[in-house]
């Protein structure tokens, strides 16, 4: 098939990795411009010019230049593949058998760009994905085919995308664009009913409130970790934690110590209270980078008896 490609990152070039080498044309690759802030170069960009392609980085796709790009390709399906630039319908329409788009939920649940995030620091035990058609409200389309994925319960945000929804989107990817080429497909309506958006999981989202219980805090590192990081702080200095360990106390009473403080230091980690047990910080970042718990503890010199930020 002559597949249009928009996308971008490491599952864009992973995308236009797996159409190329099961035999599939790629005859139009959209993907944005480079970013002068970053020293890395775009990973979809860099994979279409190693194999011969003339990527096409626009500032917007919503005017004619995009649109004639389209045009030209003569594509048969385009595909949507970590998308950050905003698709006009009229361009998903151009090809022969349309769009269709990647986003790491079950939709309707968790729609919004931090969909895995969400997911894994609100608790639940399950996610997934969905290849759906794009439309211009945010992840509303038509679902096309969805794949379920188990949440463990100390999965963190790297496991649950790198191990899961990451390797298995790619080939639903392929999976759908063969049952639209053949007309097999369903196109499903969302049940708006069961429909929920987050936002971007920002800085003010992965702060650590250590009054809180240690269930909401332990899914939150998880949600952070890789990235943004979980944030507390100690004074004026910003710690992220990313892994840790949950000691959840038996009873209220068994509880060591007040939110926040820090009531052990051990060669490897150190504790911090919370509603309903203690977090075992095993692995953070202060001033000086990513480094293990105790490594932390002594460049905070940290004492039982004092306090994170509550």
């Amino acid at each position: 098939m002559r597949v249009a490609l928009i996308g971008s990152a490491d599952f864009g070039k992973a995308a236009l990795e797996a159409f190329l080498d099961r035999g599939d044309e790629i005859v139009a690759v959209f993907c944005p411009p480079d970013n002068p802030k970053s020293s890395k170069p775009e990973a979809l960009k860099e994979a279409a010019l190693a194999r011969g392609l003339a990527p096409l980085q626009l500032a917007s796709l919503k005017g004619p230049e995009a649109a004639q790009a389209m045009i030209d390709s003569q594509a048969d399906i385009c595909v949507m593949a970590y998308v950050l630039q905003f698709v006009p319908q009229e361009l998903c329409k151009i090809p022969k058998h349309g769009t269709i788009q990647y986003h790491p939920s079950l939709l309707p649940k968790y729609r919004g760009p931090s969909a895995i995030n969400w997911a894994i620091a609100l608790g639940e035990e399950k996610t997934g994905l969905t290849i759906f058609r794009p439309s211009d409200g945010l992840d509303e389309g038509e679902v096309i085919l969805q794949k379920e994925v188990a949440i463990g319960p100390n999965d963190t945000l790297g496991k649950v995308y790198f191990d899961h929804l990451f390797p298995i989107g790619v080939k639903a990817l392929l999976e759908a664009a063969d049952l639209v080429m053949s007309g097999k497909h369903q196109e499903i309506v969302q049940d708006e009913s069961q429909a929920n958006y987050e936002g971007w999981f920002d800085t003010n989202a992965a702060q650590i409130h250590w009054a809180t219980h240690i269930s909401q805090i332990y899914n939150l590192i998880r949600a952070c970790n890789p990235a943004p990081g979980a944030w507390t702080r100690f004074g004026e200095q910003k710690v992220q934690i990313y892994d840790c360990h949950k000691h959840v106390a038996a009873t209220f009473g068994a509880v060591k110590g007040k939110p926040g403080e820090v009531t052990q230091v051990t060669l490897d980690s150190f504790f911090i209270t919370c509603h309903g047990g203690q977090i075992e910080v095993l692995k953070a970042k202060g001033a000086a980078g990513k480094v293990t718990g105790a490594e932390l503890a002594k460049e905070l010199n940290l004492q039982v008896g004092q306090f994170f930020a509550l």
